[in-house]
């Protein structure tokens, strides 16, 4: 059964779903740069291949996408034609400096503005040829409940930390909403499908817009390189849980190679989101973290992105920013100068900072008539009742500020609520001794790093505005702890901006620090912004990006799974799913034959609560013993005394518990102790240390066995589970260096256990005992699904069956479960453990049959 949410790609496609008109033939079949566009009719084909490949000589694209394209439109009114132009502010045009000189750079977006079906063609085709850019026309009604309406009214404020709790500050889930927003998210795949070659060139995904497009792409280009970097943050896991399509947006997110957020905190939350909702694991790899998923490794890079130096050194250099700079200083003449620059909306906190310059004023009294705050509103990027209260607020405040505490000539707070150009931005910031951003919550916010740059000056605008040239450069910075930019800038005065008395503090020690310590911090900033601006921030994602897509070409890759929900499966050439007619084939061959089969997660599902094998289990194992030509074990971590009673039917089957310590040949033989462990002291230290971190792990218990002590925290929180086990492995370790142990991690385990019992010491005994009586094996069968189990994975084809006259035996290594091993065949689960072992039992059942009758038989008929 699927979810609700769970949407048919195929119903998408169809363009039914919402009932909006399809978009125009996007492209016309022209092109100004070498290449073929793929012909998105066939976009139904297989999953297993990548259709429509372009010749590999073709030049290398990057394909930048976004929800809107870097261009200024406006309709000529006299000739009724459209003019676009680059806008030069937004990063996505910016990043093209981190690139190298010969690639070429394609945009794929929406326009700001409507254009008219009937121009769509011939738009299409100019922004092509003169602009490299790839526009998506979507259709009013569309775009107004994707972008307006799930975008803004859900993923934003979701994002910054808002739950839906409110019908008066939220709204409740809207599917409608959910399907507008995949189908613009399909549109937008379309058109990149129309550009790209999968085999060169690199897609760029920007943003929370277009979250759900890695999977439509992926779905049609298994092997494209693909990359997204998220410029909002990302909630914690109690927040983002909250989120109906929560599972959708992440495995949608997993279908890209490289993920990239600003601060480890918001990777941190979208990992322990993977963690909690998926199960998935993540490890640090030579210092990049990856998740494994379906065979593939997810990367994720944390890196803050920067500003374009050259931009705001133009603009400084510009004849109107200096014209405006002397014009400020004169008006503000005498007073320091406080620069707040937000746009208006909820989480930018301006009401907050009016209320810190409020108390300031108040704790203060002689700061009256020498300190102004200029507060420039950048122009709200949404509208709604919470904008227009937040407004409102701002508006009042300042009022009441200004009226208690401004006189004639006088006024607080300045309020610049218009859209002010870039050079006139610059000229304050130059002249600002102070820049507070009082954020609440905010993605990144590159305010800081302008009034750094700013700060630092050039020559034209310190002449204009009398400043000498060897004069030390200064700057103070009072900053949200809440917002992106925060970890990158050490020497700034770090604040909660709901404290308003902390605020109000922290702008009083800066406006009166010192001149040598507002030199240092500077000269800091300034050092690390100049050196990580936007062409770095480009170059390292698309360098780590390359480094991610390596492997593409190294493994086999299938399309798994319908919807939403589809996810690409990606396999080492030499690991494979075992071949259900191969391993019957060479079984019916084989004479002598040696099985060595895992308990719990192979044969017994580790989520079981009921953990006694059941009849069937039973049945399997009991008709596998009864062929004489088959030596058959059971080797698990359990106890001896459980795994005697529980195969206590089992008259022929051999038991090897507590990882080979104790060994059983059959139900009538004795135990067997290992001669390796003898002094089990050691247990007496590594008790104590077990206790203390069960005591303080919910959920967490010990397991003690005769020969070892196992710590299980599959019941205890995900992350604080995982986070215990580390540290416990790190301690007991420490405390266990001089004793004859090994301390291991499994599967949501910790297991202290004698040195040189493994379960591999098993398969080697067996398959040796076996040599050294004349029953060579020809067959050898291993199945299992944890660490322990390599071993043994390892051991079965290392260990010399006989003189080199005998045929080696046929090995199948399987491990339960898509994940690195040393086994070269895997099985996705224990269903698939025990329709394989039914298969073996029924060709075992049937040798009193002629060979005749045996031929006959196929696997599929054991179901």
């Amino acid at each position: 059964m699927f979810s609700r949410s769970c949407i048919s790609l195929l119903e998408l496609a169809s363009g039914d779903m919402l009932n909006f008109p399809q978009t125009p033939r996007s492209l016309p079949r022209v092109m100004n740069i070498e290449g073929i566009i793929p012909d998105v009719k066939n976009s139904d084909r297989s999953n297993n291949e990548d259709t429509n490949i372009v010749p590999s000589e073709c030049r290398e694209k990057k394909i930048i996408v976004a929800n809107f394209l870097p261009l200024h439109a406006q309709k000529d009114a006299k000739s009724g034609r459209w003019c676009f132009s680059f806008d030069e502010d937004p990063i996505l045009l910016q990043l093209k400096d981190g690139f190298s000189s010969g690639d070429v750079v394609m945009y794929v977006g929406s326009l700001k503005v409507d254009i008219d079906a009937s121009e769509q063609e011939e738009v299409s085709q100019k922004l092509l040829e003169d602009f490299n850019c790839v526009p998506t026309f979507l259709p009013p009604e569309l775009h107004k409940k994707y972008y307006h309406g799930f975008c803004k009214q859900y993923l934003w404020p979701l994002f910054h930390y808002m739950l839906p709790m409110c019908l008066d500050h939220s709204n409740r889930f809207d599917r409608l909403l959910w399907q507008a927003y995949v189908s613009a998210n399909k549109i937008y795949a379309d058109k990149v499908m129309e550009v790209v070659n999968p085999e060169n060139d690199y897609v760029w995904v920007h943003d929370y817009h277009l979250m759900i497009l890695p999977t439509f792409l992926r779905r049609r280009f298994t092997r494209v390189k693909l990359g997204f970097f998220l410029h909002s943050p990302f909630p914690s896991s109690e927040i983002y849980r909250t989120l109906p399509v929560r599972d959708e947006i992440l495995r949608a997110l997993l279908n890209v190679d490289l993920i990239g957020f600003h601060t480890f905190d918001y990777a941190r939350h979208f990992l322990s989101c993977c963690s909690r909702m998926l199960g998935l694991d993540y490890e640090s790899k030579r210092g990049y973290i990856g998740l494994e998923y379906f065979g593939r490794t997810v990367y994720i890079k944390i890196l803050p992105v920067g500003i374009h130096m050259g931009q705001l050194q133009s603009a400084l250099n510009h004849p109107s920013s200096s014209m405006k700079a002397k014009e400020i200083q004169e008006h503000f003449k005498g007073r320091k100068l406080i620069l707040g620059v937000d746009d208006m909306d909820i989480f930018k906190g301006i009401s907050l900072k009016l209320l810190a310059m409020e108390q300031l004023l108040q704790q203060h009294p002689e700061l009256r008539g020498k300190v102004v705050l200029v507060q420039i509103i950048n122009p709200a990027r949404s509208t709604g009742k919470d904008v227009q209260e937040a407004k409102n607020e701002t508006y009042s405040t300042t009022r009441r500020i200004n009226e208690v505490f401004g006189f004639p000539g006088y006024e607080p707070v300045v309020l610049i609520d218009r859209n002010v150009p870039f050079h006139e931005k610059t000229a304050y910031y130059s002249l600002a001794e102070c820049c507070i951003v009082n954020a609440v919550r905010d993605g990144m916010n590159l305010i800081p790093y302008q009034y750094i740059i700013c700060r630092q000056g050039t020559p034209d605008m310190e002449k204009a505005i009398g400043s000498p040239l060897d004069s030390p450069h200064t700057s103070t910075l009072v900053i949200s702890e809440f917002i992106g930019c925060s970890p990158s800038l050490s020497g700034a005065i770090r604040v909660n901006p709901w404290n308003i008395e902390a605020v109000a503090d922290a702008l009083n020690v800066a406006i009166t620090m010192p001149d040598l310590e507002k030199q240092l911090r500077h000269e800091k900033h300034y050092k690390y912004v100049s050196s990580h601006d936007v062409a770095y921030w480009a170059r390292s994602f698309l360098q780590d990006l390359e480094r991610a897509c390596k492997d593409h070409y190294r493994k086999r890759c299938w399309g798994i799974g319908f919807g939403l929900h589809f996810r690409i499966m990606s396999l080492s050439p030499s690991f494979r799913k075992l071949s259900i007619d191969r391993i019957l084939s060479a079984y019916k061959r084989s004479s002598r034959r040696a099985i060595f089969l895992d308990y719990d997660g192979t044969i017994m599902p580790e989520t079981s609560i009921v953990k006694t094998p059941s009849p069937e289990v039973i049945s399997v194992l009991n008709n596998l013993c009864s062929d004489p030509k088959n030596t058959v074990f059971i080797v698990s971590g359990r106890g001896q005394d459980s795994l005697s009673e529980w195969f206590a039917q089992c008259e022929n089957l051999g038991i090897a518990a507590e990882h080979g310590y104790f060994i059983r040949w059959s139900r009538k033989s004795n135990w067997e102790t290992s001669s390796l462990a003898v002094d089990l002291d050691w247990k007496h230290i590594a008790e104590p240390v077990m206790n203390l971190y069960t005591e303080a792990t919910d959920g967490s218990y010990i397991e003690s066995k005769e020969s070892a002590l196992v710590w299980h925290h599959l019941d205890a929180d995900p992350d604080f589970g995982s986070c215990q086990a580390k540290e416990m492995l790190d301690h007991l370790e420490n405390v266990l260096a001089n004793e004859p142990v090994v301390v291991k991690r499994g599967q949501h385990i910790v297991e202290v256990k004698p040195q040189g019992v493994t379960k591999g010491l098993v398969a080697e005994k067996v398959l040796s005992m076996m040599v050294g009586t004349g029953k060579a094996p020809d067959f050898v069968l291993c199945i299992g699904d944890d660490r322990s189990d390599e071993d043994m994975f390892e051991s079965i084809s290392s260990t010399a069956y006989g003189s080199s006259q005998h045929t080696p035996p046929e090995i199948f290594a399987c491990t339960v479960g898509q994940k690195p091993s040393k086994a070269r065949y895997y099985l996705d689960d224990t269903v698939d453990v025990m329709t394989l072992l039914r298969g073996l039992t029924t060709d075992s059942s049937l040798k009193s049959r002629s060979n005749a009758e045996i031929d006959q038989v196929s696997f599929e008929h054991i179901y």
